[in-house]
Parts: structure tokens; C-alpha cells; sequence
């Protein structure tokens, strides 16, 4: 192979040892200086280590006061010391790996404004100092110690993930690359692992393409089978998963893709355990990132992962079934964005991979399913052979619906009534897991026959699995074959008592079983959440309410989520109930207030006891707001309803005096329900309600609860209207701070500035005060929300959030001038906002609730500004042809928008 690609033989030869390289590590010369030097002596730092790790607390505590002094009071000299001490063969293993922690933890953090002052922090350290940090990071890939070198490697890979983008430690790849010639195999190891850390924090564009073919010439030879250390060999192995994505150009190239490929299918063959895992995990990766290449391997990997599946241990048998559900993931992607309708200009095409394989892969994954354990109910994070292998049934029936059909139904017929209850439950799961996917004409015959096999199986099989799993496939029945989409109802009048009546006992049961029973009844009542005044559940209210409380009451309803199921199914009924319930609901509500009151009366609770309480008391809060939802939709019911209101709104704020984030953000969204159902009569409880509201803003850390309170502030001022100005000036002041934070998630930002549209819709011409500072925020975050560069899925998405939600405040702001003498102030934005909006047009990624948006504004502009902006709209781009591409869209309230904002246009221009 030609130098640019792959360099397979006589690598040794063409690698240049550029730097400091871990070969040297044994001579005298050219070593980076990790003894002591003047900065590290200023404190004996390896007693402190140990010392930081002591299970004495206060020792501890001093320990790590010191070092936080150190750091604060010297901070090249606390680097310098913890590197030398990693690197220092000599010093306790203890010491070492926690110095390697500490450096890691200086140099990143989960948050991503920590994160950019940890990076700046380290850019503008000392050259020399950084240059001798990173020399006793590389002396120590060279270390005996196994924990040493690991900490190293995830060390230098931070360091990379920082540099590199900044053309900054330039010779560190090559450098790294030299030492996978050592002879010394843990040397090998360690350089192959940072390799793989490097590739996993580090951005593929900061690597040019001739390291990128060097980084994969070192893994793919250290995975080879002629690779006699198997340490060598799984460090290789785990680098090629990260290195997975570099490999782009690789891939394309038939013989090196070829090469990749065959040496990932040998390593799936190895002794080693580990190795034919970590192997699997490259297959399935390679099966999302590669989904386009992979034809020509797929019958030696079918073979490859049927052998793993049936003989293999479970760790590598549970990957082989993995890549299925990947294959299965990728292709249910395509035929949802492109159909059947697959044409020269789609992406990625379907090559029906499990179309084709269905006849062998089907019967193997069935097999999987009669390898439960016993007690694998036991644990709530269990994932064993079984469970996989019904998973990755049903992502191949969402795959190839009907077909799947046949393939199954006789494994089901031959075990439902077999006496071993593995094969029951089997057969009971292959069902379950096969009723997403196909259409209901081809199951709702099947579904006939087997709903009252399963009813009886629910209450009379012996064995609890098979009740578990019996429950679940009911409860799949009912969401996906139950419901105003499916024409032929399998829930008759005849039969709908009998299924309660099974439902209701099965709550009784054992609480795997009660928690999946009160799933089933969950999606029973969905099913008629569109049924209007008369449900057929109606009759069974008074027996289905009272059921549902008595599992929340009982001993073991912390067990297996059943109390979480009760409520969330008890909310379900509650929000899909009908008017002539009402009063039934009505006689929750002094129930679930005397609950929440119960637990904010609970003393002197200990840790554990007050973690169930604040979950208490959170599904408490939720179920009010279903409640307070329910009936403040419903008129008479309303006028009762509000009796209670008082006394609600008290028990909300002794639920905000507990410092619990998950109750904050339940109470908060029950409040802003209470706010909508009781208009501007919410008006009286602003002035105690005002200081947790101010609090919920403030709340960084707990970023969900604050953007929950970001939406309540939109429900007060719909509620409240004019009435919320008097507190206007301290909520904005909040939501701009907000704003400007750099420690605020950025998932907060775009309902904030479309909280801005809220306000001045409510306050109208009072909002003139909020201007100066609402607008230049609104349009740098325009101008930023256009020229990003939207890198991946999930940027896409939050550039279209933020878009949309600037787009909902200049809508607001439009709307609350209108009619107002003082429209006039809106004048000197409005040519930036139509500027906004052609260059949106003209960018062509708006997603269709932004282009909804966003003509709308154009309307609220020409209406609120009329004949004043009529020059400014005339000249715009987005006044005609973004208009006359959202009069022909297909989305009917595209086009409403649309037609609104070509009236309002006319009239602008015209005048």
C-alpha cells in the first residue's frame, strides 16, 4: 500500500521518533526531570496523598486541606509534584494513582463552564512547566506499575484534548507511535492505551490524516493474532473502538477497510475473554458508524456472532447480540427518514440486512430466550442472554413488521403450555416482543385468541417469571393494539371487566409482578384518552381509584417501583378519564393533600427514610397537578375544585421549604397548572409564592429545575396578565442574569428568551422598560443562532430551540406593543429582526416549527409596525420568497401562518 494509507509492513522502519519517546526511559539521557525539584519540595506531597486517602476523617479532612492550599498558593509547583510522583517508580502505588486522579480532575470537569477555566488555566501555564508535566507523564507509560501507567494514559489524553486543537504538543502522536516497537510489552500496552484515550477525547479533525493512518497501523498490528502478549492485544483492541471514528477515509479504501475488518473477526475468535469482547464492541460500533460498508462481510459475521450467541460466555454473547440491535437500529432509522422511497440523493441506503438474515437470525434469538436465571427479576439493572436476545426480537420486528410473524408464532404455540416454566415465560416474551412492528391486522386475530390464555396464565401460572412477563405483554398489548388507531378493538364491553378484574387482582401480587400489572392498566387507560364525554372504564372508577391507592400503601411498595407505577398509573387514569368522573377525582383530592401533608409533618428522619419521603412527596406533587389539571378543565367540577385551592397552595410552599430538586421541579409544575386552572385570581398568592420563584430561577445546578420554573413564569403571565407587573422587575432581572451566566445549562436559554415573549405579552406597553436590555440580548443570540456551526444531530436540534425560542420573544414583544401608542420604540430592531429572518431563509436548516415561527414574526412585524416598516418589509428577502415557500408548504399551520403574514404584509405595504 502506497506511504498516504494504511503502512502494514516494515512500519518500524517509516516511524519517526520526533520528542521524547517512552524507548529512552531506560538510558540517562534525554528523560524529563521528575525528581524534586524547588517546587515540590515545598511540601512533602507523598505523606499528604496517603494521608488523603486515610480512613480517619480528620485526617483526611487536613489532608486534603493541604492540598487545596498547595494548589491555590502555587499552582506550576502542585502540578509539577503530582506528575513527578506518578512518575516516581519509588513511591507508594496509593500515592501515585491518587496524584494521576488529581492531575486529570485539574485538568477537566463534567460542567462545561468549569471545563473552559480548567482549559484556560492550563494554556497559560509556563511552557517549561507544562513541557516537564507532560515528559513525567510519558516516563510513566513506561512504569511496571499497571495503575500507574493507566492513570498516565488517561492524563496525557486530557492533555491532548486541550493542545491538540490549539497545534500545541505537535510531536505527541509520533512520539507515542515510536514506542509501539518496544520490545517491552507493558510498554506496548500502556502507549496503545493512551492511543485509544487520545481518539476518545480528541476531536478527529485536530489529527491529520497521515497520523490518523499511523494511529490505526499500530492498533490493527497490535490486535493481530501474531501479537503474543494478550495485555498487548485487548489495549489494542479497545484503542480500534476509539479510534473507530478517525477511520472515515479508511473505510472508504477497500483493502484497508478489509484489513480493519478481518483483524476485528480474529480478534472475536481469540482465547481471551476480554479480547473477544472488546472485539464485539468494535463490531458494534462498526455496525453504526460503517452501516453503508458492511455487505460484504455480513455472512462470516452472522456466522461469527451465532457461534458467540449459542457457545460463548455471557459477556461476549450479549455483544454478538448487540450488534444485531444495532444493525436493527440503523436500518429502522433509514426506513423512517426515507421510507421505501430510496433514490440516488438518500444518505444512506437500506441493505435489509435483517430482511435477509431473518430465517437463521430469528430461531437463534429465540433460543436466547429459554436461557433466563432464576432470579433475574431480583435485580433492577439485570441484563442477562434473555433479555437481550427479546430486546433485539423486537427491534427485528420493528424492522421488518409483518414478516416477523411467521417466524415466531410457532416457537410460541410449541411452549405456552409446556410444564417447564422457562419455556412458558419464553413463549410468553417472544410475544411481548414481537407486537411493535407488525400491523394490527396481522396481530389483532392472533391477539384474540391469546388475550384470554393470558388473563388466566396472570392469575393461575405457578411460577412468578411467568406471571411478570405475562403482565408486561399485556401491557404491550394494550399500547401498541389498543386505541382509536386500531380499527377492529380488542377491548370489547364483554371483555373489558374481566381484563380489570385480572388487572386489579394482580396488584395484589408480588410487586414485579403488581408494578408491570399497573403498567398494563396504565396503557389500558391511555387507550381511551380520546373517547370524549363517556369512557367505557367509567363504571369501574370507584373500584379502580381505591386499587390503585391501597399499592401505594403497601409494605413493599418500594420494591421493584411499584409505588412510582401505582402513582403514574393512577395519573393515567386521572388524565384519561372522562367528565362523568369528575366526581370521583373530586374525592382524591382531600386524600392526596392530607398524604402530602402527612409527609411534611414526618421528624427526625434519617437519610434513607428522608430520600423516600422527598420521592413521597415528588409523585404527590405530580398527581396534583393531573388533578388540578382535570378539573380545572371541567366547569362544574372547577367551581368546586376551588374550594381546595387555599389550602393546595399552602401545602406547594411547605414542599419548597425542603431542599430537594426532583420535588422542586414537581411542585413548580403542579403550581403552574394551579396558576392556569385559577386565571388571575393567582394574583393573591404572588407575594408568598415570589421568593421560590426567585429561587427556582437561581437555581444553576439543579438547571431542570430552573428551566421548569422558566415555563411557570410563561403559565403566571397567561394567568395573570397585567396583574404580574408588579414582579416583573425582579423576574427579568433574573431571567437576564440568567442569560449571561456561563454556568447555566444551555437547555435553558431558548424557553427564557421565549419567556421574554410571555412577559410583554402580558404586560403590553410596559414592557418599553425591559427593551434596552431584552433586545441586544435577543439579537447577538440571533446572530449566533445563524452563523454556528451545527456540527452533529444534537447541535442541530439546540440551534432550532434557540432559534425558535428568540423567534417566540420578538412575537411576543410585536404582539404586546400592537395597538399601543408607543410602537414606535420596536422601529429601530426591526431591521435586524427581518435581517434575521432572510438570513435564516437563506440558510435552508430550519426545522418546521421555526419556519412556523418565524413568518409568523414576520406577520407580528408588518402588523404591529404597519405602514412605518412597509419599505423595510418590501425590501426583505424573507417577505417574499420565504413567504412564498411557507404558502405552499405541506404543513397546514405553516401555510395558516402563512396566509396571516401575507394579509398583514398587504396592509403594511399598501398604506
Amino acid at each position: 500500500m502506497e506511504a498516504e494509507g494504511f503502512v502494514f509492513a516494515g512500519a518500524a522502519d517509516r516511524f519517526p521518533t520526533l520528542g521524547y519517546s517512552i524507548a529512552e526511559a531506560d538510558d540517562d539521557h534525554n528523560l524529563p526531570d521528575c525528581r524534586p525539584s524547588p517546587y515540590n519540595m515545598a511540601m512533602e506531597v507523598t505523606q499528604i496523598l496517603l494521608e488523603a486517602q486515610s480512613v480517619d476523617g480528620s485526617v483526611r479532612k487536613r489532608a486534603e486541606e493541604n492540598l487545596r492550599q498547595f494548589q491555590e498558593q502555587n499552582l506550576p509547583g502542585f502540578l509539577l509534584s503530582l506528575s513527578g510522583e506518578l512518575a516516581n517508580n519509588d513511591k507508594p502505588v496509593d500515592s501515585r494513582k491518587l496524584a494521576g486522579l488529581i492531575l486529570k480532575n485539574a485538568l477537566d470537569a463534567k460542567e462545561q463552564h468549569r471545563k473552559n477555566e480548567l482549559t484556560q488555566r492550563w494554556l497559560s501555564l509556563d511552557v517549561a512547566v507544562k513541557a516537564s508535566i507532560k515528559g513525567c507523564l510519558l516516563q510513566t507509560l513506561s512504569s511496571p506499575v499497571p495503575d500507574a501507567r493507566s492513570t498516565a494514559s488517561q492524563v496525557i489524553a486530557k492533555i491532548a484534548s486541550i493542545e491538540l486543537p490549539h497545534n500545541q504538543w505537535p510531536e505527541l502522536i509520533s512520539s507515542l507511535l515510536s514506542n509501539t516497537h518496544q520490545l517491552k510489552p507493558h510498554v506496548k500496552q500502556a502507549t496503545l492505551e493512551t492511543l485509544g484515550y487520545i481518539c476518545e477525547e480528541v476531536s478527529p479533525d485536530v489529527v491529520d490524516q497521515v497520523e490518523v493512518n499511523n494511529i490505526l497501523t499500530a492498533v490493527v498490528q497490535g490486535m493481530n493474532a501474531s501479537e503474543g502478549n494478550s495485555d498487548v492485544r485487548l489495549a489494542a483492541t479497545r484503542a480500534l473502538y476509539n479510534a473507530l471514528g478517525f477511520a472515515q477515509e479508511n473505510f472508504t479504501n477497500d483493502m484497508e477497510r478489509d484489513y480493519i475488518m478481518r483483524v476485528v473477526c480474529e480478534a472475536t475468535l481469540s482465547p481471551d475473554l476480554k479480547i473477544r469482547q472488546a472485539a464485539f464492541e468494535c463490531l458494534v460500533a462498526i455496525s453504526s458508524t460503517y452501516y453503508e460498508k458492511l455487505a460484504a462481510y455480513m455472512q462470516d459475521i452472522f456466522s461469527i456472532t451465532a457461534k458467540a450467541v449459542r457457545e460463548d460466555e455471557e459477556p461476549v454473547a450479549l455483544q454478538a447480540i448487540e450488534f444485531w440491535s444495532s444493525i436493527c437500529d440503523e436500518e429502522i432509522e433509514i426506513l423512517d427518514e426515507y421510507g421505501t422511497d430510496f433514490s440516488a440523493d438518500s444518505e444512506v441506503p437500506c441493505f435489509y440486512f435483517i430482511k435477509q438474515a431473518l430465517p437463521a437470525l430469528v430461531p437463534m434469538l429465540l433460543e436466547t430466550l429459554l436461557k433466563q436465571e432464576e432470579d433475574q427479576d431480583q435485580d433492577e439493572g439485570a441484563w442477562n442472554i434473555a433479555m437481550a436476545g427479546g430486546t433485539c426480537l423486537g427491534l427485528v420486528a420493528r424492522t421488518v413488521g409483518d414478516d416477523i410473524v411467521p417466524l415466531v408464532m410457532p416457537f410460541i404455540q410449541e411452549n405456552i403450555t409446556k410444564p417447564d416454566w422457562r419455556q412458558r415465560e419464553a413463549a410468553t416474551y417472544a410475544f411481548g416482543s414481537i407486537l411493535e412492528g407488525p400491523s394490527p391486522d396481522k396481530l389483532t386475530p392472533i391477539v384474540n385468541v391469546a388475550l384470554n390464555f393470558m388473563l388466566n396464565a396472570l392469575v393461575s401460572d405457578p411460577n412468578n417469571h411467568v406471571k411478570d412477563t405475562t403482565a408486561w405483554t399485556l401491557g404491550r398489548i394494550f399500547e401498541f393494539l389498543h386505541g382509536s388507531i386500531v380499527e377492529t378493538p380488542i377491548i370489547t364491553q364483554e371483555n373489558c371487566q374481566h381484563i380489570l378484574t385480572v388487572l386489579l387482582q394482580s396488584m395484589k401480587d408480588v410487586p414485579n409482578v403488581a408494578e408491570k400489572a399497573c403498567g398494563a392498566l396504565f396503557f389500558l387507560a391511555q387507550g381511551y384518552e380520546d373517547v370524549g364525554s363517556s369512557s367505557p372504564l367509567s363504571p369501574f372508577f370507584p373500584e379502580i381509584i381505591p386499587a390503585l391507592l391501597t399499592v401505594t400503601h403497601r409494605e413493599d411498595a418500594g420494591e421493584s417501583r411499584l409505588r412510582t407505577a401505582a402513582y403514574e398509573t393512577l395519573n393515567e387514569v386521572v388524565r384519561c378519564s372522562s367528565d362523568e368522573t369528575a366526581p370521583t377525582v373530586m374525592q382524591l383530592v382531600p386524600l392526596i393533600m392530607a398524604e402530602l401533608l402527612r409527609t411534611l409533618e414526618m421528624q427526625k428522619l434519617s437519610l434513607e427514610e428522608r430520600e423516600k419521603q422527598n420521592e413521597l412527596q415528588g409523585l404527590l406533587c405530580g398527581c396534583l397537578q393531573v388533578i388540578i389539571q382535570k378539573l380545572g378543565a371541567a366547569e362544574p367540577a372547577k367551581y368546586v375544585f376551588m374550594q381546595y385551592v387555599d389550602q393546595i397552595m399552602d401545602l406547594f410552599l411547605r414542599v419548597f421549604a425542603s431542599r430537594n430538586a426532583t420535588v422542586h421541579e414537581e411542585a413548580m409544575l403542579a403550581i403552574g397548572a394551579l396558576a392556569y386552572a385559577t386565571g388571575s385570581n393567582f394574583a393573591k398568592y404572588m407575594q408568598g409564592f415570589y421568593p421560590y420563584l426567585e429561587m427556582g430561577l437561581q437555581n444553576f445546578e439543579e438547571y431542570q429545575v430552573c428551566a421548569t420554573t422558566v415555563g411557570v413564569v410563561g403559565d403566571l403571565c397567561r394567568a395573570l396578565e397585567e396583574k404580574i407587573l408588579p414582579f416583573c422587575d425582579g423576574i427579568m432581572t433574573q431571567l437576564l442574569k440568567d442569560l449571561s451566566s456561563n454556568q447555566l445549562h444551555r437547555s435553558v436559554k431558548p424557553p427564557i428568551f421565549s419567556c421574554f415573549g410571555d412577559i410583554a405579552l402580558a404586560i403590553g406597553e410596559n414592557f418599553e422598560k425591559y427593551l434596552i436590555y431584552a433586545m441586544p440580548m435577543l439579537q447577538s443570540a440571533a446572530e449566533l443562532s445563524v452563523h454556528v456551526a451545527a456540527a452533529d444531530d444534537e447541535m442541530i436540534e439546540y440551534t432550532n430551540q434557540l432559534r425558535n425560542g428568540i423567534l417566540e420573544a420578538y412575537s411576543g414583544i410585536f404582539q404586546g406593543f400592537k395597538s399601543s401608542p408607543k410602537t414606535q420604540l420596536l422601529m429601530p430592531y426591526a431591521p435586524h429582526i427581518l435581517q434575521f429572518l432572510d438570513s435564516l431563509y437563506r440558510k435552508k436548516d430550519m426545522d418546521e416549527a421555526v419556519m412556523k415561527t418565524a413568518i409568523g414574526v414576520l406577520g407580528d412585524l408588518a402588523d404591529t409596525l404597519g405602514s412605518n416598516a412597509g419599505a423595510l418589509i418590501n425590501q426583505a428577502v424573507s417577505s417574499k420568497d420565504f413567504l412564498e415557500e411557507c404558502l405552499s408548504s405541506d404543513d397546514p399551520l405553516i401555510k395558516e401562518s402563512a396566509e396571516w403574514a401575507k394579509l398583514a404584509i398587504a396592509r403594511a405595504i399598501s398604506v
